[in-house]
């Protein structure tokens, strides 16, 4: 009768964690495809640097969420029917997903500090590809000159990334425009408001905040919705695989 009870209790609180982890997974999943989906179109960047592995990153977190998903409303019904088969494959699925998500989670977080640690690499990039032709140039050119446009900000660190460093814009343009008219302030028209000025650097009419604070701060919003989010769901499913265990070894 003990036993009967212990097997019940047991079972209620498993059927309860697949339910929370069932949300869990979900969640995880909804925000992988954000990520996966980049509102702030910031791709190009890590592309363009062979180090997009935090968007591998949040593919791998859509299918590992949903297939949480699914096998915690599978569990629920291997818990219900109390049968010993139903729930090794329930644990065996449940270890391989596991294992994925924490592939997921590491490639999140260590990729992170590679890409956006410091701002070398991003400057580096931006130097080499910015008004370059051919694909990587293009798509660099665009993702900077919306970042310039809608941050109000100019180069990496700053307009003098513009003149210290050699750069394509530099070869291209030589001394007419030390930077790109996109550090220039402008009206509700868009147009810019004072050019000339703005080649001279004056403060009123020139962004003279870097582009770097904005960029690593989206990547690690995207870090921190793969990567640490996807820690506290691999830190619920590890005990609530423990609990299935202890379910396994009752029935």
């Amino acid at each position: 009768m003990a036993d009967g009870m212990g097997t019940t209790c047991v079972m209620v609180f498993l059927i309860l964690g697949n339910i929370f982890g069932a949300a869990a997974g979900l969640a995880l999943c909804a925000l992988a495809i954000w990520v996966a989906v980049d509102q702030y179109k910031l791709y190009p960047i890590a592309s363009v640097s062979g180090k997009d592995d935090i968007f591998a990153a949040a593919w791998i977190a859509i299918f590992t969420g949903f297939a949480f998903f699914c096998m915690c409303v599978f569990g629920i019904l291997a818990a219900a029917k109390k049968s010993r088969a139903l729930m090794i494959t329930y644990l065996i699925l449940m270890l391989i997903i596991y294992i994925f998500e924490c592939a997921s989670c590491i490639t999140a977080v260590t990729h992170r500090d590679y890409l956006v640690g410091n701002s070398n690499l991003v400057k580096k990039q931006m130097l080499k590809y910015y008004t370059a032709d051919g694909d990587s140039g293009s798509r660099i050119t665009l993702t900077w000159n919306k970042v310039m446009n809608e941050v109000e900000c100019c180069g990496t660190d700053g307009p003098v990334d513009w003149i210290q460093y050699n750069s394509t814009f530099r070869e291209t343009f030589g001394t007419d425009y030390p930077w790109p008219t996109y550090c220039c302030k402008r009206k509700n028209n868009y147009e810019v408001v004072n050019v000339e000025a703005c080649k001279n650097g004056q403060n009123t009419t020139i962004f003279t905040k870097g582009c770097f604070n904005h960029i690593e701060s989206v990547f690690s919003l995207y870090t921190w919705a793969i990567s640490w989010y996807g820690f506290a769901v691999l830190m619920f499913m590890f005990w609530l695989l423990i609990l299935a265990m202890v379910y396994y070894l009752m029935l």
